[in-house]
């Protein structure tokens, strides 16, 4: 009998302590998976990081605008020049309409650090806010996989749109232009359908 109770007190100690280590190993894992950005809630936001233009930028910064589209690219992925243009683009017809875009690099090879992104933009006469972000906080913060990889912030600056640009890398070719329909909908007042499409590109080499 006393033999009986004692392996029945080691298993129940054997069980606590499994649902402790799990308990620790679960907690363990949410801290390494930081929350990203979901629809309808608050876009991450950023704080202080350095432009090609040698200032500090942050999301608190744009207050007065009526969305904020980020977009997450880099230097050397040959999808991501290919939207340079388009980017562009996009600068240039929704700038007056009191949309901002803000391009966000957190790729930390040669090809893509501060000196290289500030080549590309004078070679692309970007004019929109291209910031680098070598600690890669803000890429993970928003879940952002590839480039390009983009989130639209409505005026609340809540998440109203994340994804692809359009449904093709050349620009002849796509038909279905996502990013556009989003911030039409957005500055429109209505939510944009769909909210969420499947990004493609270079993935991002996180470390």
């Amino acid at each position: 009998m006393r033999r009986f109770l004692m392996v029945v007190a080691a298993g129940l100690l054997a069980a606590t302590f499994g649902d402790f280590a799990h308990a620790q190993a679960d907690s363990s894992d949410a801290k390494e998976k930081p929350k990203t950005a979901a629809l309808g809630e608050p876009g991450p936001a950023w704080s202080k990081l350095e432009g090609v233009d040698g200032k500090k930028h942050s999301l608190a910064d744009l207050k007065d605008a009526k969305a904020v589209l980020v977009v997450f690219t880099t230097n050397h992925c040959p999808v991501a020049v290919a939207y340079e243009d388009r980017l562009n683009e996009l600068h240039h017809d929704y700038k007056e309409k009191g949309v901002e875009l803000v391009a966000i690099n957190v790729n930390n090879i040669e090809a893509d650090r501060m000196p290289a992104m500030k080549k590309r933009a004078e070679e692309k006469e970007f004019e929109f806010q291209y910031l680098y972000d070598p600690s890669q906080e803000i890429g993970r913060k928003y879940g952002a996989t590839v480039t390009p990889h983009v989130f639209v912030l409505d005026g609340k600056r809540n998440v109203a749109y994340m994804g692809a640009i359009d449904d093709n890398q050349n620009p002849e070719k796509a038909k279905t232009h996502f990013l556009r329909d989003a911030l039409d909908a957005v500055l429109a007042g209505k939510k944009p359908d769909p909210a969420k499409t499947r990004q493609f590109g270079c993935g991002i080499q996180y470390e």
